[in-house]
């Protein structure tokens, strides 16, 4: 079990990584966009496969969570985050559902297109929710959790 959810984090990783690559992501951050990706594939991963729940709540709640890293992670290195958000979403982005609605639609197999498409849209209403649910959370509380892992504290 725990050899598996490894493989897991590192396969995402690198996907992660790969995809900061081509979104020329500068290398100083492709550790953290790393983790944050990998992390978010592996909350998705383990809610879907040992907690026994759906595939939209899992992607629901690993995109709040890579977003909230996200956040946190570009207050506390004073860069955007878009760049760990863009990256750590790409593990949870359903392109083999599109793919199989695609091809379900080529072969005329319209009830399993009407399936996959219809799943592929909750997948992508899910990771939509999950932004807008972690952009709701105020910047001073996301630059407080930031100054805790930057060891600095604002005094009041």
């Amino acid at each position: 079990m725990i050899m598996t959810v490894l493989f897991q984090f590192i396969a995402a990783c690198f996907g992660t990584v790969a995809f900061s690559i081509m979104f020329y992501v500068p290398r100083e951050y492709y550790l953290y966009c790393g983790l944050i990706g990998g992390g978010g594939w592996v909350i998705c991963w383990s809610i879907v496969n040992y907690l026994n729940f759906s595939n939209i709540t899992g992607t629901f709640i690993a995109t709040a969570c890579v977003v909230f890293l996200s956040r946190v992670c570009g207050t506390a290195l004073k860069c955007p985050a878009t760049l760990f958000m863009l990256s750590g979403i790409f593990p949870l982005v359903p392109g083999v559902g599109i793919y199989w609605t695609v091809y379900s639609m080529i072969m005329g197999d319209m009830q399993e297109c009407s399936r996959y498409g219809r799943q592929t849209l909750c997948l992508a209403a899910a990771i939509v929710l999950g932004i807008i649910f972690v952009f709701e959370i105020p910047q001073k509380a996301i630059a407080r959790i930031a100054g805790v892992f930057r060891g600095k504290r604002k005094r009041r």
